[in-house]
């Protein structure tokens, strides 16, 4: 089974285009030293049937540097050697646990287009 291309024009519109090498070159670095973006989620409760959980903070991971992390509240922000670090910060109270949720790594970027953002 081969695929067809698509014949959705508003696909079309949305596909990007660079007509610049050195623009692809831009947007290829972008990707290649993309943060890796991540929740901290709080989840309490003994089993699936009474947990809950909810979003606490929210990290940002460098490629090779640390982790910056702000909680949802605006009152926590951290600096930290790892994603496992802030973690513990998180989980501190009797009977919550923390845990990341990561957002999935970036897989396009455009120049001049703020409808990507």
């Amino acid at each position: 089974m081969t695929a067809e291309p698509s014949q959705n024009p508003r696909l079309a519109a949305l596909t990007p285009t660079v007509p610049d090498p050195f623009d692809q070159d831009l947007c290829e670095l972008v990707l290649d030293t993309a943060p890796r973006l991540f929740a901290v989620v709080q989840v309490c409760g003994e089993g699936p049937a009474d947990a809950d959980g909810w979003v606490a903070a929210w990290g940002l991971v460098d490629n090779d540097g640390p982790t910056h992390v702000v909680g949802v509240d605006g009152r926590a922000r951290m600096t930290l050697t790892s994603p496992d670090r802030a973690l513990h910060h998180f989980a501190g109270r009797p009977g919550i646990t923390a845990r990341p949720v990561w957002l999935a790594q970036p897989g396009a970027a455009w120049l001049d287009r703020p409808e990507a953002a």
